[in-house]
């Protein structure tokens, strides 16, 4: 009987044990920590893919904010023969990624750094993130050969030139200074303008900015005789007066059909182009004043 007792005893203070052990470990401090830290360690998606070239590689939009209010910067429409319009995207993305509370309440960013991906492989070797260092160091501003491969890479893999396959009096052909250029079998034939249509439509932006380079100014835009949109002429006024660009309000060079930024007039949405000072620098203090000056409005 003693010892039917004494085994008893024992039992009820090993089930205390164990039951004071559970209940311990699943109220540790330790253990709510670990919990918490996996789900704030869930990585978050700062880009999304709008589009894809005609070789696949994927077109990317950064997006910043979360403001009703959108204003969009498109880069390297002309690939790597204006490599330093994704080098001037990059660095804008990297500048609201350290900078956050530089975007105003109410307004939102999208970035689209490498809208002719096929063509900036070409020259610097990536689609993707690259350095000065890895592109070419020299100016075309004087003498176009379409045979260099960097002239080349200003049309996507058809041979088309972007900046010229945009539904605003399109035609089969096209100028780019004294030169004829394909511009597509119809407006938006080609995935890369078809993406950048598509995201604009859908996004409905208050602004678009365009970056080119070399022609060192800001230039507006409209379709055909139509005058620019009152927005469109606010915004020229606004980049150019905080970034020290020439101001155009026409293109004075040559005739331009289907481009992206008249394009854009005719829906609506107000559109400037930003052309760089050469085909090497960013012109970067100039070029975030005018930003920042935009996102202010």
């Amino acid at each position: 009987m003693k010892n039917t007792i004494i085994i008893l005893i024992i039992l009820v203070l090993i089930g205390g044990g164990i039951y004071y052990f559970t209940r311990s470990t699943a109220t540790a401090p330790g253990n709510e920590v670990a919990t918490t830290t996996v789900a704030s360690t869930t990585p978050t998606q700062e880009y999304e893919v709008i589009g894809q070239s005609v070789s696949g590689r994927d077109i990317l939009a950064y997006r910043f904010g979360a403001g009703e209010k959108e204003v969009v910067f498109v880069g390297a429409l002309h690939g790597g023969y204006e490599w330093n319009s994704a080098l001037l995207s990059y660095e804008l993305i990297d500048y609201f990624k350290a900078n956050p509370t530089a975007i105003p309440v109410g307004v939102r960013v999208a970035i689209i750094p490498v809208a002719n991906p096929d063509g900036l492989a070409v020259v610097v070797g990536t689609s993707s993130r690259f350095a000065a260092a890895d592109a070419p160091q020299f100016d075309f501003a004087d003498e176009v050969k379409f045979s260099d491969p960097v002239v080349a890479s200003r049309f996507n893999q058809n041979g088309v030139d972007l900046n010229r396959n945009f539904d605003c009096e399109w035609q089969p052909k096209a100028v780019w200074r004294d030169y004829q250029t394909k511009a597509g079998s119809a407006a938006f034939s080609e995935p890369e303008a078809k993406a950048l249509r598509d995201f604009l439509l859908a996004e409905q932006p208050v602004s678009v900015i365009f970056y080119h380079s070399a022609s060192n100014g800001v230039y507006t835009s409209f379709c055909g005789e139509a005058d620019p949109l009152v927005g469109t002429v606010s915004l020229l006024s606004t980049y150019a007066t905080a970034s020290g660009y020439p101001r155009y309000d026409v293109y004075p060079y040559y005739e331009v059909t289907g481009d992206a930024a008249d394009w854009l007039s005719t829906q609506g949405i107000p559109a400037i182009t930003v052309e760089l000072s050469t085909h090497e620098s960013i012109d970067w203090n100039r070029n975030l004043a005018g930003v920042k000056a935009i996102l202010a409005r």
